[in-house]
């Protein structure tokens, strides 16, 4: 059977992440253990008690997800790690599947996406910003109604292209507000703001470039041992330079979710996807955009036995 691992991002957090996989498993437990480590604080302790807000916080929720991402590999590794033929996340989350690949260890990816966290948090105190959902189908591409948006209010661009019907948006507030009334008015079911604290993978992101780069310089990632799908380009990525910079060009360029779950269903069409981390959220996505396709969530206890008996099945 092909695997491909699936790694959620920022939004996806919540209290109590991770806490059943640690008590269970010292696999899991030992992953915590090397994230409080290297940030030299209990985000462990954050993860499994909260407060959300504390939680929510860019800095804090980028690598918890990260954590609790690497937790379920380190568990489910010893189920499918042989079977695995790609994977890809979503923003934060590519970070992890570059840590599921051997790319970059637990303690330095920690660190960078700690990092990563507070550079982006700084950069929207700096260059105020938002983000928006829009959900529906659109009379008019959301690239030509953020386009207009920008011209008649503010920058705004697409940010992540989830499905044909959700495009989150991202940009200056005047012109996420305008672009939402312009979707509305080609068709869209709702606009919905999201609760972030800048407009990130828009240009309003270009001030962390330099000190994001200091950082990822800084992980000493190496080659992945299978291909990850790329956020900014959808195609697979092994080599090690590529990586790396396309991790860098990430924060101000859209997420193409759905042309990098398109890419992966064409190459493995047989494919179970596995979503390792807190929630549903990718599975949700690539059910929608790819029919049928097998997926499984893998980030408490439950969703480890429930993998083990599909395997079981499978494998009869």
């Amino acid at each position: 059977m092909h695997v491909i691992l699936l790694f959620p991002g920022q939004g996806s957090q919540k209290p109590g992440m991770g806490k059943e996989l640690a008590d269970a498993f010292p696999a899991a437990r030992d992953a915590f253990s090397a994230v409080d480590d290297a940030l030299g604080t209990s985000l462990s302790t954050l993860c499994f008690e909260g407060p959300a807000d504390e939680l929510t916080k860019t800095h804090n929720a980028q690598p918890a997800l990260f954590a609790h991402g690497a937790a379920a590999w380190a568990v489910a590794r010893e189920l499918i790690g042989d079977q695995v033929v790609a994977a890809a996340g979503h923003s934060l989350g590519e970070h992890t599947a570059y840590h599921s690949a051997g790319a970059v260890s637990v303690d330095r990816g920690a660190r960078l996406v700690r990092r990563r966290g507070e550079i982006m948090y700084e950069v929207g105190m700096q260059r105020p910003g938002t983000m928006a959902a829009i959900l529906g189908t659109l009379s008019t591409p959301i690239d030509e109604l953020c386009a207009r948006a920008t011209q008649e209010s503010g920058l705004v661009v697409a940010a992540n292209y989830n499905t044909e019907e959700q495009t989150v948006i991202s940009g200056e507030v005047a012109g996420v507000d305008r672009a939402i009334e312009l979707a509305k008015e080609a068709g869209a079911k709702r606009g919905v703001k999201l609760a972030v604290s800048g407009a990130f993978h828009s240009p309003l992101m270009e001030p962390a470039h330099d000190a994001l780069a200091a950082a990822i310089q800084d992980a000493n990632f190496d080659a992945p041992r299978f291909p990850i799908y790329s956020n900014v380009t959808a195609g697979a990525v092994t080599d090690v330079t590529h990586a790396t910079n396309l991790l860098l060009k990430q924060l101000t360029s859209p997420v193409r979710w759905l042309e990098s779950v398109r890419a992966m269903g064409a190459a493995y069409p047989d494919a179970l996807y596995v979503e390792l981390g807190p929630g549903n959220v990718l599975s949700g996505l690539v059910s929608r955009i790819l029919p049928g396709a097998q997926t499984q969530t893998c980030g408490t206890p439950a969703d480890i036995d429930a993998l083990a008996q599909r395997l079981a099945v499978q494998g009869a």
